[in-house]
């Protein structure tokens, strides 16, 4: 293979896959829980806040706000492999974000 972009982006997500998909079963079992429970929290406290703060924008810039700021918090743990902690955190963050896309798809927005 020849070391492109695309092959070292491929490798990257390889890799991350890999990390929480293989590994001892307690690896794995929280990797998915967490990421069904970041998919439940991020699909139901959106419709919580919208039902609360009345206004679309606020709640999605404070889930922004709250995702990136866990984004910024990870980028200063670089250790192969990932601490349990921290890969439940990102799986999380990967459900809820999953479902604030898909609930916008369903609204057609």
């Amino acid at each position: 293979m020849q070391k492109t972009r695309l092959n070292y982006f491929q490798k990257q997500v390889e890799a991350y896959i890999s990390t929480s998909l293989i590994g001892p079963w307690k690896r794995r079992s929280l990797g998915l829980i967490s990421l069904l429970l970041g998919y439940y929290m991020g699909s139901n406290i959106t419709v919580y806040f919208l039902q609360k703060v009345g206004q679309r924008p606020i709640v999605v810039l404070c889930m922004v706000l709250i995702i990136e700021l866990f984004i910024r918090l990870r980028t200063f743990v670089r250790r192969n492999p990932w601490p349990l902690h921290w890969l439940v955190i990102d799986n999380i963050r990967i459900g809820s974000i999953y479902s604030v896309v898909l609930e916008a798809f369903k609204l057609g927005s």
